[in-house]
């Protein structure tokens, strides 16, 4: 496998930059040892559930989440042993390049979520509903739910916010859909917050995350996502709850772990916020490869004789 990329990135973006590699934890030597297969930390291969989850938590096992939008990177996102696919409201930032978060639609968010479960056998689908499409009306909240289920066929639906929206989930629950919740930086209300600074730094508001976070527990909710929040109070509450906490920015006392795939893959460079590990360094690996496609096509070298007919 190392031999075959190595290959690869020699032939299209250099000798010096294939032997880069090496800064990604691959190795030549004694491979077997070092090089990490896909999934290879992955016990058990049945489809992850949300009763699954809760075993997860019950055994202290920690559960590992990405962001996926479309059809290809699902598939490798499940492959690589991913336990929940989150179709993010982030694809408005990461796909259509808008600032923040609230432009993206229903109709939008549902033409991704339906690209990706086509791409996954195993993960937990979980779909962002959208900025207005519950904070209304309990009642136009259930219809969306319903819409999103019915059309894309993903898992269960993630929704911002406390016991201001405790109806909506209400109703939602009671329709049969799993529903995970979100608190802290709920990236829904940045017009409201102003900054994406650390939320709940003083005690009226990490009081406020403590009761919204038992409030979800107790209606039903299968996950609360915590982000960008002091470690400590996270900690604490995925103590307090019996639901699994997933963590972006919220330290590593949650039940699991959160990133934008496009973030931790190195695919753009304008957003390096500290709890961003990134795993690779894709925007130079993919501005190489298509500057030497480009070069290769000006020169007349592509297509050779072997790449035709």
């Amino acid at each position: 496998m190392y031999v075959a990329l190595l290959n690869f990135l020699l032939k299209f973006v250099g000798k010096d930059k294939a032997k880069s590699l090496k800064s990604y934890n691959f190795a030549a030597e004694n491979s077997k040892t070092h090089i990490k297969m896909a999934g290879y930390l992955v016990e058990d291969t049945r489809k992850v559930t949300t009763h699954r989850l809760l075993e997860m938590k019950q055994a202290g096992k920690k559960i590992a989440m990405l962001t996926s939008y479309d059809y290809s990177m699902a598939q490798i996102v499940d492959a690589a042993g991913v336990d929940i696919i989150l179709v993010g409201d982030s694809a408005s930032n990461m796909m259509a390049g808008n600032v923040t978060t609230l432009p993206i639609t229903l109709d939008q968010m549902i033409y991704h979520a339906r690209s990706v479960v086509r791409g996954v056998k195993r993960a937990l689908v979980v779909c962002d509903m959208p900025f207005g499409t519950y904070q209304v009306d309990p009642q136009d909240a259930v219809r969306n739910a319903v819409r999103i289920m019915q059309e894309t066929g993903c898992d269960a639906l993630k929704l911002e916010g406390g016991v201001e929206i405790l109806p909506a989930v209400k109703l939602i629950l009671d329709a049969g859909i799993p529903v995970m919740g979100h608190l802290g930086l709920t990236p829904q209300s940045i017009n409201k917050f102003g900054t994406y600074a650390v939320r709940a730094r003083e005690e009226a508001e990490a009081n406020k995350l403590r009761t919204d976070a038992i409030a979800l527990d107790e209606v039903g909710c299968c996950a609360v996502v915590l982000e960008k929040i002091p470690a400590d109070l996270a900690t604490e509450v995925s103590q307090k709850i019996k639901v699994p906490t997933i963590s972006i920015g919220a330290g590593g006392g949650c039940d699991g772990q959160v990133l934008v795939v496009h973030d931790m893959l190195g695919m753009n460079k304008g957003f390096s916020p500290k709890f961003l590990r990134r795993y690779a360094n894709l925007y130079d690996i993919m501005i190489d490869a298509i500057g030497q496609y480009v070069t290769d096509v000006k020169s007349g070298d592509f297509p050779n004789q072997d790449e035709q007919y």
